[in-house]
């Protein structure tokens, strides 16, 4: 006797995928606060843990000092820098609105050192001072509301940065445990991409996380470098607030702009003062501080992975636009794993060769 051949329901199948659906966007939307902090903390501990199991071989193969020690590094490294200039900004930022608010304050200078520039000084000079007539009062009354306004802006700001030290905070949080658990949480992932593509998921997760490595590499580790020698030139010159000027310049570098934002003013400022010895000195560390970044970075992320560096400026550019200062970090990861998925995608198949196929051949006409 055959068996009556049973019935495809399709009601029962699309609610059942309504069920998923609905308790992943549920899920999602409980651990959304965290979903930033957890996401940077795992790039983060992607790209130190060869650093990680290097301490634990040298702490005899312990693995707690060894997480104690790369937390505190973590909160040294991210954390306290941020910190500073957000409590700086803060203190400071009603002295700041109220002296640029004031006319009194501000005082055009002379700029007579423009005669010394050959060929065309003088007729700057000239013009500068066409400018500046009566003390300047015209040009200050002109530029004075929008530098109060853009001062405003930029002091309003600092209350959105409460959010990135929440998920620097959890990025911290989230990285000890990682870091404590590193090899269960990896097993896991790899599982579950297995599970998903089988062997093409695992090969997945591998380049995801070269790509992660790389642009630590080329990102944070030239900025932390550029930033570090930088300082090193702004304290020795005897630039004041070289610490805060040091932090400000690790900034500039993770969002691609590069350390010139502080060490040319500095130089400047040198000069104006009449430090021409220090000021020429620390021109000459700035031009080499700052040519690091087209030799330094290319360097590093090829050592992680072959990534463009066009495609790590957008990614930074972007993600901080789309995720605010945390997508300094967040938004060249997101971009560098999905041109190495693709690129390993595309790459599955033989190139196409150099010559022209027949159409009408091939559509038979």
């Amino acid at each position: 006797m055959t068996q009556p051949k049973k019935r495809f329901d399709l009601a029962r199948l699309m609610f059942g995928i309504l069920f998923i659906l609905v308790m992943i966007v549920v899920c999602l939307w409980v651990v959304r606060p965290f979903i930033l902090g957890f996401a940077w903390a795992g790039m983060v501990v992607i790209a130190t843990w060869p650093l990680l199991l290097r301490v634990q071989k040298y702490t005899g193969g312990r693995r707690t000092p060894a997480v104690i020690f790369m937390t505190l590094l973590l909160v040294v490294v991210f954390v306290l820098p941020f910190g500073l200039v957000i409590n700086s900004i803060v203190d400071n930022s009603g002295q700041l609105v109220d002296w640029v608010g004031k006319p009194e304050n501000w005082h055009i200078p002379k700029l007579a050192w423009l005669n010394d520039i050959p060929g065309v000084g003088r007729r700057l000079y000239r013009n500068w001072q066409s400018m500046t007539t009566d003390g300047g009062k015209a040009l200050v009354a002109s530029i004075q509301p929008y530098a109060g306004a853009a001062t405003t802006w930029f002091v309003s700001q600092v209350a959105h940065v409460g959010g990135f030290m929440l998920h620097g905070t959890l990025m911290v949080v989230f990285s000890a445990l990682l870091y404590a658990k590193g090899e269960a949480v990896a097993k896991g992932i790899r599982h579950f991409a297995l599970r998903l593509a089988e062997k093409r998921g695992e090969a997945a997760v591998i380049l995801g996380a070269q790509a992660i490595r790389a642009v630590a590499l080329g990102v944070v580790v030239t900025a932390l470098t550029q930033a570090l020698l930088g300082g090193i030139g702004l304290a020795i010159s005897g630039i004041p607030y070289a610490t805060l000027l040091t932090v400000l310049m690790f900034i500039c570098c993770l969002a691609q702009i590069g350390p010139s934002l502080i060490l040319f003013p500095a130089v400047f400022w040198l000069y104006w003062s009449g430090d021409n010895t220090w000021g020429t000195v620390l021109l000459v560390w700035s031009c080499i501080v700052v040519s690091m970044d087209n030799f330094l970075r290319p360097a590093l992320i090829r050592l992680g992975a072959d990534l463009p560096l066009l495609l790590i400026l957008s990614g930074v550019i972007g993600g901080l636009l789309a995720f605010g200062m945390i997508g300094l970090f967040i938004g060249p990861v997101v971009l560098a794993v999905s041109y190495r998925l693709i690129s390993a995608w595309i790459d599955e198949v033989p190139e196409p060769t150099d010559e022209l196929p027949d159409l009408e051949r091939d559509l038979n006409i």
